[in-house]
This record gives structure tokens, C-alpha cells and sequence, in this order.
């Protein structure tokens, strides 16, 4: 069976500006408001998770790639959104967790990671295997020279296609990205002023090379797979600014390159916060998957931080009610376990502190599964659930969501509002990857997997 997304770059190919945005999440409350907005549309969910989010030791949501696929599976059922019609993949898929070890032990992680990931129903996988491990040579810049790179990226394909020959007959066969251009995952860690789109002589050696590499080691047929290249297109964002999206000479030779490749698209990381146009530049320009997570978990955590402001407005000193404190608890874990953010948060301890809960590297999506936190959000939603608050406050935290339960759209209840929320980012991304003609119809924002 072949591959919904070798469609899209066929689409691409015959003239379409059209794409796919993929949730780079494992929130639940983000997975949820995504099946919402794509349950009334035949096309699917790009659904993927990072070598960092989950592997086989768990990685920082504690799941392994199966406990992942079973995670979503349920997630799909309990929103009566059809399983068969979300795509998971695989994202920085290499020995970036296990940089600290040396090679062999790093990359045969890596190699159990892609199997696994395989045998759990990951059919997108992203080949990463830029980052240097311990005791690796480098290059004048140093990075790992591409030469070694590539090498790595072959192998763990390998591992892929062994690992699909042992697949049920008629399984959807996995797509390939390649590329060793890539913003750093979850965003920059220093000031930003400026992000250099990758030049033309860089990204047409690593496709050529990748290529190369491919079919001198039996992987023609996967080579027919691999739908896309990862590079910088200009875009980035960081603690507290984000770099837009620019159209310009170093873009436009970008757009020429790709065009001569017939089975090859881009894909754009890091396209947080990017406006409605320049994600629609993007596509138009072949960037034809659109990552997206930070931004998604910003969105669920403002509408949290509203919820409570609510809650402390709403259900102050009723001696029935426990508030949740959600803040706080959420302040005590980071400061608990810092790792998660403190090589991304600079300043003094003031401008640490905003950081910490309002950065758009949104560094505290890391915590929201540590047990306190997850009780205290589970105490205000109860509080809100059992005492809804008046449309006033939901229109001085929440206008557009207030707006949504006067119309009739949402239920007031806090599930709810944070479902809109969220989905008010998704549909961004909705809009940005529909064909032409499809934008024309502003009733329909869903995503266009499926052509």
C-alpha cells in the first residue's frame, strides 16, 4: 500500500501548493484538540514524536515507541477518531539521545530505536545523524563531517527496510526524510538575530551523497521513499523572539533546487509562531511539511494559566473548593529538576523566572506529566467542571473561547476551552497546507494528508 505522503509530493510536484503540517507532540490535551479538528474530514493526522520524547528507555514522556503508538491509539478511540487515519513518525531519529557515548554504543541505541519505531506503526521517519558522538573526528566547523553522517543515515535505513520485510503483507512501507541542516529541536538555545537559510551547494551535496550512498548499498527501492530534505529555510524562534520567514534570493534558489528533484519536497523545522502568510509562502515555496510543537503546548499552557486565573477569581474562598495552584506546583518541579530548562533560560534569576513560564521555547511542556503537576491540573479542572464560571470571566481570560460558548460551538467546561485553544494555532497550519481552491472555503480547516 503506498504511502499517503508520497501523494502529497506528487501534488506538490503536479503544481499543487499543498502540505501537512505534523504535530511534533505527546500532550494529550494537544493529540485531542487535533482529532477534534480533523474528525469531520476524510484526510488524516502526521502525528510524531522525537528521539528524545521517546525511545526505548523511555525517553522524557516515559514511553517506549509501542507504549507511544498505544498511547495515540487510545487517545484516537477515546475521541472516536478513526486509528487507521493518523501517520505517526519518527523525528531526529539517530544517536542524539546517546550523544555522550561513543559511536558503537550510540548508534546500535539508534538502530534498536528505528526497529522498534517500525514494528509500532511508524511509517515517517526522519533520519538524523548530524550531531557528532564522544570521540568523534570533526570537520573545520566542527560538525561531524557529512561523509559520516550520511554512512550513519544509510545504516539506520537499512535497519528500517530489514524491519518493514517483516511487516504483514500490504503494510503502508515507511518514508524517509533525510538531511543534516536542522534547527536545534524544541528551538534555539542563544539570542537570535538572524537565521541563514542553507546554501544551495550545501544542500544539493547532502541530497546527492545521501543519494549515492543509498544506492550503492542495495537501498534503490527506499531511495524511491525518501520524500523529503530537511534545511534551513530562514526561520527559527528562541527564549523570547522568533525569526520570520522571508522570501529573497537565498529562498528562491532553495525553490529552484528542490524543483529538480522529482520526488523530493522540503521539510520546514521549527515553523512555530511563523504568521498565517509565511507558512503559506513556505508551502508554495516546497516547503510541504510544516513541523509544528512548541507552539501547540504554548497555546495548551496559556489556556491553563487562564483557567486558573479564573478559577482564583471564581472560587476564592468558598470553603468547599481546594484551589489547584497549578502555577506553583509547576514553578516548585522546574526548579526541583532543572535540566529540562536551564541551558536554555539566560538572565538574571528574574528574567529566569518569566522564561520559565513563558518562553516560546516553551521548556515547561517537559513537566506536565510529573505527578504533582498532573494533580494539581486535575484539581482545576474538577473546580471548573463543578462550578462553570460566568461568561464575564470567561471573556476577560478567554475572549475568543468565550466567544465560541456564546455561539454555541464549545461547552463551557475547561476540557473544552483548551481544545479551542489549542486549535486556534492548528488552524493556522489548516489553512496554510490546503490547496487553493480549498482556501477559498473558510468552513473546512483540516489537515490535507490525503490529495
Amino acid at each position: 500500500m503506498e504511502n499517503p505522503l508520497i501523494q502529497l509530493v506528487a501534488a506538490q510536484k503536479q503544481g499543487h501548493a499543498v502540505g501537512v503540517f505534523s504535530i511534533c507532540s505527546a500532550n494529550r490535551f494537544v493529540l485531542e484538540a487535533a482529532m477534534l479538528l480533523a474528525r469531520s474530514d476524510p484526510a488524516g493526522l502526521l502525528i510524531e514524536a522525537t528521539s528524545n520524547q521517546v525511545n526505548q528507555s523511555g525517553g522524557y514522556t516515559g514511553m517506549t515507541p509501542q507504549n507511544f503508538a498505544d498511547f495515540v491509539e487510545a487517545t484516537a478511540h477515546r475521541m472516536k477518531f478513526p486509528y487507521a487515519r493518523v501517520m505517526l513518525g519518527g523525528d531526529h531519529m539517530g544517536p542524539n539521545p546517546w550523544q555522550h557515548e561513543r559511536a558503537t554504543v550510540a548508534m546500535a541505541n539508534a538502530r534498536e530505536l528505528v526497529r522498534d519505531c517500525i514494528r509500532a506503526g511508524f511509517r515517517k521517519i526522519h533520519l538524523d545523524t548530524s550531531m557528532p558522538c564522544a570521540g568523534d573526528p570533526l570537520d573545520a566547523h566542527g560538525a561531524l563531517p557529512m561523509k559520516l553522517a550520511v554512512a550513519r543515515a544509510v545504516d539506520l535505513a537499512k535497519v528500517c527496510e530489514t524491519a518493514r520485510a517483516e511487516l504483514p503483507p500490504h503494510s503502508i512501507a515507511p518514508v524517509y526524510v533525510i538531511g543534516t541542516e536542522v534547527p536545534p529541536p524544541g528551538g534555539a538555545k542563544e539570542k537570535l538575530a538572524h537565521a541563514t537559510p542553507t546554501k544551495i551547494h550545501d544542500a544539493q551535496q547532502s541530497i546527492e551523497s545521501t543519494r549515492q550512498a543509498f544506492f550503492a548499498n542495495g537501498l534503490e527501492s527506499a531511495w524511491q521513499r525518501v520524500i523529503a530534505v530537511v534545511v534551513q529555510p530562514g526561520v527559527e524562534f528562541g527564549e523570547l523572539s522568533v525569526i520570520p520567514y522571508h522570501r529573497n534570493q537565498e529562498t528562491a534558489a532553495l525553490k529552484e533546487l528542490i524543483e529538480r528533484y522529482p520526488t523530493l519536497v522540503f521539510e520546514a523545522h521549527s515553523t512555530d509562531y511563523q504568521s498565517r502568510h509565511a507558512l503559506r509562502h513556505l508551502v508554495e515555496d516546497h516547503f510541504a511539511i510544516l513541523k509544528v510543537g512548541p507552539w501547540l503546548t504554548l497555546a495548551f499552557r496559556e489556556a491553563v494559566f487562564a483557567l486558573e486565573h479564573i478559577e482564583q477569581e471564581w472560587l476564592s474562598g468558598r470553603k468547599s473548593v481546594t484551589l489547584s495552584h497549578v502555577r506553583q506546583t509547576l514553578e516548585r518541579a522546574m526548579l526541583a529538576k532543572p535540566q529540562y530548562w536551564q541551558k536554555h533560560y539566560h538572565g538574571d534569576e528574574r528574567e529566569k523566572a518569566i522564561a520559565r513560564r513563558f518562553s516560546y521555547s516553551d521548556r515547561i511542556r517537559y513537566y506536565w506529566n510529573e505527578p504533582e503537576v498532573d494533580a494539581a491540573l486535575r484539581v482545576l479542572l474538577a473546580n471548573l467542571n463543578g462550578y462553570p464560571p460566568p461568561l464575564t470571566l470567561l471573556s476577560q481570560y478567554l475572549p475568543a473561547q468565550s466567544r465560541a460558548v456564546q455561539e454555541g460551538k464549545i461547552e463551557n467546561a475547561p476540557v473544552d476551552l483548551i481544545h479551542q485553544k489549542i486549535n486556534e494555532v492548528l488552524e493556522i497550519y489548516a489553512a496554510a497546507t490546503r490547496s487553493a481552491n480549498e482556501s477559498h472555503n473558510s468552513a473546512r480547516l483540516s489537515n490535507r494528508m490525503n490529495l
